[in-house]
């Protein structure tokens, strides 16, 4: 699929996804009991840690992280056989609705009700899980390999293996650091506010993602192909 925008406008919205990825992360892991919702490998970990009593982990959490997820993977990944060939629209629709859902995550945190606590908890946990189902599932269709927005074992074991030192050809490092960058200012300044507020936190999520749903609207197209 050709992405609608020019290329650093595209790299622009992936890192404001990833971003995003690091900031609700910083939530799910910090605020709501030892889980992630956007990076599964943690969760699926985790039930094998709650198998020793003594590790501290439970498989509630990370059960309901794993359903919400698979769920919105399921949403996204249909989104996208649908609309795949509109890509503005199919990009614009689904990032925007992925917003507007941590918008309403953050609403419903301010007003008490979802709470990091007790068995509301859950319902958040799976509302974000979903969110970022949805985001994983588009950027396996739409992004490039070394963006995934959410996971970085590849960027990072591309960023080595295809550097000179790694006997690669001298690919271009910059969008992979980017990817970590962006990745690690998101944990960072989530983990910060936390201290504050957590809606405050899924709130500026929602904005980063709302950021790469414009940039694909509204974003230029890519220049023309020269005619042979």
């Amino acid at each position: 699929m050709v992405v609608p925008v020019r290329g650093r406008w595209e790299v622009a919205a992936f890192l404001s996804l990833t971003a995003a990825t690091g900031l609700i992360d910083a939530v799910s892991y910090l605020a709501l009991g030892r889980t992630f919702v956007a990076n599964m490998t943690g969760n699926v970990v985790f039930l094998g840690f709650a198998v020793s009593p003594e590790s501290g982990f439970t498989v509630v959490a990370p059960l309901f992280s794993l359903a919400g997820f698979l769920l919105g993977s399921l949403v996204g990944g249909r989104a996208a056989a649908v609309l795949e060939d509109r890509p503005r629209r199919w990009l614009g629709i689904v990032f925007g609705a992925q917003a507007l859902l941590l918008a309403i995550a953050a609403l419903l945190v301010a007003t008490d009700v979802l709470q990091r606590t007790g068995g509301t908890s859950y319902g958040l946990i799976f509302l974000l899980a979903g969110c970022f189902g949805v985001q994983n599932a588009t950027v396996r269709h739409a992004g490039p390999k070394d963006m995934t927005t959410t996971v970085l074992t590849l960027t990072l074991t591309g960023l080595a293996a295809d550097s000179v030192l790694g006997g690669g050809r001298s690919a271009s490092p910059y969008r992979r650091l980017g990817s970590v960058a962006a990745m690690l200012a998101g944990a960072a300044v989530g983990a910060l506010l936390l201290q504050a507020t957590i809606s405050g936190v899924i709130l500026l999520a929602a904005a980063a993602v709302a950021v790469a749903a414009g940039i694909f609207v509204f974003g230029p197209a890519p220049a023309e192909a020269p005619k042979p």
